[in-house]
């Protein structure tokens, strides 16, 4: 089977193969022709398998014909994350370099006026994450009765940011009869309900069966303590250790463990990066360019960049952390040993992440084996000078007040015993010192 046995047009066609794609990975050959026939999609496939071109290269081929409208997006694609979408904005522009499509990106982090320009010239396609297009809608500069088309990427990732609310939203301001196309790697409830309301009779295409790992992937568990360092210590040594290291991808579950963890590294020698959601868009889209061109070997993430991300020859995928979600599992370590590649995914367990290690042997379907544990050095990573804990009351003086030199000829004077010097004070009847307004002098007139 060929691209050119699927039924996409002739441009479409120059583009991949000008792309170096001869032959289309399974879910391509499944779901483009369904997609042509202007059928409900319903994809089930695990990351790296060319899902983003199962539905882009279709999509090209319908947007031959027609025009856009201000404001009235033909078709529309709604992702979890700025960085997937991005990135299918960078497939829209490979494969429809023959085509004259306006393509609009609707993310956060990026200014509302220019996007409001792009949308006032009419959209053929527009990428938007679900927060930034109902801020548009609920703004009024944008109209969703004009959409034709209806892509929801990466569903399940979107029940784990809490998007499905605003999922079941959108899907209702968008036409009744436009086609939709659903692509998820897991189907937990909640994501089944949601195809059972909104997908019309859907062709369901399935290449591999839920939260499935991919067979060219070694995966591997090491012991390690419970403290913070104890952690960063085993992976320091595991990294150093690592055969065939080309690059990798260290997953934490919280972003402040990705700030720690990042400085650390750097703080030991390695060429790392960090990438977590509370960077602007400018810092991840130059910390993820960075690792794509191998400037950088190590790249420190939360689960932001464990979906979909189109780094294609990653060798290494370290999870620092164990993921509290099984289905995370998953998706981390998706992202090496794709496109027929082998790669290595390591997982440092506490004796606390027990639980989660027996959930995600039950979810894939295997166990996972363990690695002879590394020999560690614990480093102190404290800095050698710490800073004081007290800062002096605002309007002291830090530096010791200087003491009036004694001329050189008087002699030193007897320091006055304590209890000649409480004598010399005026006291009252019981003993104690008298206030001082009463020792006063008070003028007295004749």
């Amino acid at each position: 089977m060929t691209f050119a046995n699927l039924g996409l047009s002739d441009k479409v066609l120059a583009a991949v193969t000008a792309a170096g794609y001869t032959q289309p990975t399974p879910i391509q050959e499944q779901a483009i022709p369904h997609v042509l026939a202007r059928r409900d999609v319903l994809g089930i496939a695990q990351t790296g398998t060319g899902k983003t071109a199962a539905f882009v290269l279709p999509m090209l081929t319908k947007l031959e014909q027609g025009r856009a409208r201000a404001r009235m997006p033909r078709t529309l694609i709604i992702e979890p994350t700025r960085e997937l979408a991005a990135q299918v904005e960078e497939s829209f522009g490979k494969y429809g370099v023959n085509h004259k499509l306006n393509v609009a990106l609707l993310i956060g982090g990026v200014s509302f006026d220019d996007q409001d320009t792009k949308l006032v010239r009419g959209v053929d396609v527009l990428i938007a994450t679900p927060g930034r297009l109902l801020d548009h809608f609920e703004r009024g500069r944008l109209l969703l009765t004009g959409v034709e088309l209806l892509v929801i990427d990466e569903a399940d990732r979107m029940l784990d940011m809490g998007f499905i609310p605003d999922i079941e939203r959108i899907c209702k301001l968008v036409p009744f009869t436009r086609q939709t196309l659903f692509f998820t790697a897991t189907m937990p409830p909640e994501i089944r309900r949601i195809t059972e309301q909104f997908l019309h009779n859907p062709i369901k295409v399935e290449v591999a069966r839920p939260a499935s790992t991919v067979a060219t992937t070694t995966q591997q568990l090491v012991k390690t303590g419970r403290e913070g360092h104890e952690k960063r210590a085993t992976l320091r040594e595991l990294i150093r250790s690592a055969e065939g290291l080309k690059n990798g991808i260290i997953f934490c579950n919280r972003k402040s463990e990705v700030a720690s963890l990042h400085r650390s590294l750097l703080r030991h020698g390695f060429s790392v990066v960090a990438l977590h959601g509370d960077m602007d868009q400018p810092a991840r889209m130059a910390a993820l360019d960075r690792f794509r061109r191998g400037e950088v070997t190590l790249l420190v993430a939360s689960d932001v960049a464990a979906r979909g991300l189109d780094i294609p020859d990653v060798s290494h995928v370290y999870n620092f952390d164990v993921p509290h979600h099984a289905d995370d599992y998953v998706h981390r370590i998706g992202r090496t040993g794709r496109a027929g590649r082998s790669g290595v995914a390591i997982t440092l367990a506490a004796p606390a992440d027990t639980k989660s290690v027996a959930a995600i042997e039950k979810l894939i379907g295997q166990s996972i084996p363990w690695m002879a544990t590394p020999a560690v050095t614990v480093v102190d990573e404290k800095p050698a000078v710490e800073r004081p804990r007290h800062r002096p009351a605002r309007g002291h003086d830090r530096r010791p007040a200087p003491q009036a030199k004694r001329p050189a000829s008087a002699p030193p004077q007897a320091a006055k015993p304590k209890a000649a010097a409480r004598a010399e004070s005026p006291r009252d009847s019981e003993g104690f010192p008298l206030p001082a307004f009463l020792l006063r002098p008070v003028p007295v007139k004749a």
